[in-house]
């Protein structure tokens, strides 16, 4: 009797390890998912600004990477000339538009109003882009302990349920904590000492448009894309583990 009274109790702490883990799975790859489309979002910001396919010439972030304001920063020769020649432009549209308004009206139909023309544009300024990385880095960081406290989680149902895949959880548990080591920007309090892969949209768009030589060059490309790169590989690893762990899993308690 005093077996069998074993043997349903060992069963239902399974079955209450199997709900737990289910549960574990879905926020860990949801988690997973979201830190993975902000890195990669943040690397295309960082590539638009490096390629300069934007306008940064009505911008001016703080030394912080804080407040986005409204001031212009001043002209270059080529945005001279170019404002020279709308300005020129725009003088002989508004010359020639008393005659083109006189033949519209000769040639058109009575009481038929002549076609409007409407243009819309949008473009892509650097303040838009500044604002894109300033939620992403408010995402990256809930998320990325979030993502590792759920890797600890997993790691001590295992150890309470005996479920197996302790080396996989593990090695997986120790790979996200060093991915939110590296990932956290430790340059806002150690700038000199160590940074983390996170940037600032300060920091970012000062790399991008200061004069660099060869050198500075490769090494802005090792501070946002190399580094970066290792952290996504870090992240992808440990998502791997955890993969295999939640197969361990379910290979000891003969479901697959």
């Amino acid at each position: 009797m005093s077996q069998e009274q074993s043997r349903m109790g060992n069963l239902v702490d399974t079955t209450d390890c199997l709900e737990a883990i289910s549960a574990i799975k879905f926020w860990k790859n949801f988690l997973f998912i979201v830190i993975l489309l902000a890195l990669i979002l943040v690397q295309g910001s960082f590539w638009v600004m490096n390629l300069h396919l934007i306008r940064g010439d009505n911008v001016v972030l703080g030394p912080a990477g804080g407040d986005v304001t409204g001031e212009k920063q001043p002209a270059t020769e080529e945005d001279k000339i170019k404002e020279a020649a709308k300005q020129i432009t725009a003088d002989t549209n508004a010359a020639a538009e008393p005659n083109l308004q006189q033949t519209l009206h000769m040639g058109a139909e009575p009481n038929k109003p002549a076609p409007v023309e409407v243009t819309v544009r949008f473009e892509l300024h650097a303040r838009h882009i500044a604002a894109i990385v300033r939620f992403l880095d408010f995402i990256l960081i809930p998320c990325s302990l979030l993502y590792c406290l759920t890797i600890l989680f997993a790691m001590k149902v295992s150890l309470i349920g005996r479920l197996g895949g302790i080396n996989h959880i593990a090695r997986a548990f120790f790979m996200s904590l060093l991915f939110v080591v590296l990932l956290l920007p430790w340059q806002l309090m150690f700038a000199p000492v160590f940074a983390g892969a996170m940037f600032t949209p300060s920091e970012m768009m000062a790399a991008c448009q200061a004069d660099k030589t060869k050198l500075a060059y490769v090494s802005m490309i090792f501070r946002f894309s190399v580094y970066w790169a290792l952290v996504v590989l870090l992240l992808l690893g440990s998502q791997m583990r955890g993969m295999r762990w939640a197969r361990a899993t379910l290979r000891r308690l003969d479901v697959m």
